[in-house]
């Protein structure tokens, strides 16, 4: 089993969580959403509607797709399954949330890996917090790290240790404040890589150091515009080498990922995407690429 250190390379093996088991109910959503620090509230119904599309696309595509169970303690954010763990090749690493009504997913995370007999490479302790979001694999040996209100510096020493023996370069990405601590703004909030030579990107909240970095590596810029990086336009999950999904409601991001010749799959997100700022890439834990 190959486990994980590309955000492009065929997905073969992918962890998700239907939202009847993160969102539980219409009543249950009433009572969380605001608290979670949603858009509006989600409608149950339309949720399941759209999270069936997005199924669809990835029945297609992804040979095992497995399913997080309803879990005591957890909140609705847990329809976000990136962002608990994330793995490598040699296991997951179980992360803590900086977002602190995220943090009872990591132990329900590990169970489930347990259980599945999925290898787990170690787990974040004391201080460190760190959302899986933050962490970037630019290629087989180098990880980006976003340093940002959901991931601090205690985390990024704790996986620098733990991918030692196969990471060659771990390049940390200070994060702006942006919207500040209560939004969510992951390194992959701004950008999103669809192959080696190919990236989504949110230029504006880049640090000048990344952007150049990416250029020099000779990977070309789809530089998503300020409207449809508020719909999540920047949040693109590659299948394989340019094969992607979106959320539908950036038709300039999608124009341009067609003149690359990458093919473009889209599903309605409203209710399962932009209301808790969650994209296609947040709503699945890839654990085998090959």
């Amino acid at each position: 089993m190959h486990l994980l250190t590309s955000m492009f390379k065929k997905l073969n093996t992918v962890i998700v969580k239907h939202p009847k088991d993160a969102f539980l109910n219409q009543e249950h959503l009433s009572l969380e959403w605001e608290k979670y620090n949603y858009i509006n509230e989600p409608d149950f119904i339309k949720a399941q509607h759209e999270y069936e599309q997005f199924l669809s696309i990835m029945k297609q595509h992804v040979e095992r797709i497995e399913f997080l169970p309803a879990s005591e303690g957890v909140g609705l954010d847990s329809l976000y399954a990136h962002d608990p763990v994330k793995f490598t090749p040699k296991g997951a690493i179980i992360l803590k949330s900086g977002k602190k009504l995220r943090q009872p997913e990591a132990e329900a995370y590990k169970h489930f890996l347990q259980e599945k007999e999925i290898p787990i490479l170690g787990e974040l302790t004391g201080d460190a917090v760190s959302d899986g979001g933050d962490l970037v694999w630019l290629d087989d040996r180098t990880l980006l790290v976003g340093r940002g209100y959901r991931t601090n510096d205690e985390a990024i020493q704790q996986i620098k240790e733990m991918t030692k023996d196969f990471v060659d370069e771990l390049i940390v990405v200070s994060l702006p404040h942006d919207r500040g601590e209560a939004e969510c703004l992951h390194l992959m909030s701004i950008i999103s890589l669809v192959d080696r030579d190919l990236a989504v990107v949110y230029s504006r909240l880049m640090p000048v150091f990344l952007r150049q970095l990416l250029i020099e590596r000779g990977i070309k810029l789809i530089e998503v515009p300020e409207d449809e990086y508020d719909r999540l336009g920047c949040n693109v999950l590659a299948l394989e080498p340019r094969v992607c999904v979106i959320v539908s409601g950036s038709p300039y991001t999608k124009q341009q990922l067609l003149y690359a010749g990458a093919t473009v799959y889209e599903y309605e997100g409203n209710e399962i995407s932009y209301l808790g700022t969650g994209g296609p890439t947040c709503l699945t834990c890839p654990v085998v690429r090959s």
